[in-house]
């Protein structure tokens, strides 16, 4: 047990160490020409985990963690090559389909690799604790690689997208020591038909797990849309170089809500934490925005730390729901809807962008955003 989590934990710190994710926005546009092409290309990482969503979690499922994990590392370390070669959108949108592959083959797969290793150890009721320092190496990678973008952007861009590619080799080699635990393989059916109706049949029973997934996707849909779009923002009151340093800041307040997510799940109860960072995440961006300033970057970082915790809360709660022989599966059911949502919601934000300005349209999105709370509000008062 302890072994695959020091093994998760420092696969999701080179997983997310990725020098790029400051600039991508503003590479894929430099390359493109447009926000709606730009966007188009997280549109395609999608569509390309659209695809592979349902067929990864039901391999997961049946043929085991550990080999997703692995096919995952190396999904990765092409969508990065394509990106680093990307002189087209064509180019651009082939490294999109990649990172959707590999983001399919890691999305329901990893959590239930780590619950399923904690179970195995009769230690599941430490998930929300042992998730939430998991989790925070992310944003460690992710913070630590966005200050390296500050000064690999003086260079060149297409630079730091072949620097990026390293982390994603070294993500494969740790993949190859995991150990598979054994607790999902019990009574698992080899047909793919009758597992993904049974999967199905546990969405429609359950209506609080029917109702949190439904949130969850419009949240990633849109939420996503709004990160990956907010350098646009941001480049409009700081400058192009500082915009690593302003998402090192963001990774920073995420870690530390990732942290101590278990201390304050246990303190305030797993809803009121999802609750309350929810409203905490929407109302810094809203005030960054509506007056924009040169601390207007440092209130959009500050979010981030309210992300981390709630989404330690909300995945707790889908765990609990979600049963051991579809874990896998019923997580790429969710994620599946989730990518449906930003396939669509982000090439339509980008041209919204192109006709009011990042300003207005990323105040647009947060309101949506905000509204979605109600459905949370309603599961807590009846749960």
């Amino acid at each position: 047990m302890h072994r695959n989590v020091r093994l998760l934990t420092w696969f999701n710190f080179f997983n997310d160490f990725r020098p790029y994710n400051p600039i991508a926005i503003i590479y894929f546009v430099q390359v493109t020409g447009s926000f709606a092409l730009g966007l188009a290309v997280f549109s395609f990482q999608s569509i390309g985990a659209l695809f592979f969503e349902l067929p990864t979690g039901i391999f997961s499922d049946i043929v085991g963690r550990k080999k997703t994990i692995i096919y995952g590392a190396l999904a990765s370390v092409f969508s990065l090559l394509f990106f680093a070669l990307g002189d087209s959108f064509t180019m651009l949108a082939v490294g999109g389909l990649f990172a959707g592959l590999a983001e399919s083959l890691f999305s329901g797969n990893n959590d239930a690799f780590l619950y399923d290793t904690l179970n195995e150890a009769n230690q599941k009721e430490e998930y929300a604790h042992v998730s939430g320092r998991v989790r925070s190496m992310f944003q460690l990678g992710l913070g630590i690689s966005a200050l390296l973008a500050s000064v690999f952007t003086g260079i060149s861009l297409a630079f730091v997208m072949w620097i990026s590619i390293i982390p994603q080799i070294i993500c494969f080699f740790i993949a190859l020591f995991f150990v598979e635990p054994k607790v999902h393989a019990d009574n698992v059916s080899a047909n793919i038909f009758d597992h993904l109706k049974e999967a199905l049949m546990k969405f429609k029973e359950n209506y609080k797990l029917r109702t949190l997934s439904i949130v969850s996707m419009l949240d990633f849909g849109i939420g996503e849309t709004m990160h990956q779009f907010s350098p646009a923002f941001l480049v409009t009151v700081w400058p192009v170089w500082a915009l690593g340093i302003a998402r090192t800041l963001s990774h920073a307040f995420c870690f530390f809500g990732f942290r101590y997510a278990g201390k304050l799940i246990k303190k305030f109860l797993v809803f009121r934490s999802l609750i309350g960072g929810w409203v905490g995440s929407r109302l810094s961006v809203i005030v960054a925005v509506v007056f924009p300033s040169f601390l207007s970057p440092i209130l959009i970082s500050f979010a981030s730390f309210f992300f981390g915790f709630r989404i330690v809360a909300l995945d707790t709660l889908m765990q609990r729901e979600f049963t051991d022989k579809q874990r896998a599966t019923m997580g790429s059911l969710n994620r599946l809807g989730a990518n449906i949502v930003f396939a669509f919601f982000a090439y339509a934000f980008g041209t919204f962008a192109d006709s009011v300005g990042p300003a207005k349209a990323l105040l647009s999105g947060e309101i949506i955003l905000l509204f979605l709370v109600g459905f949370y509000w309603k599961l807590y008062k009846k749960y």
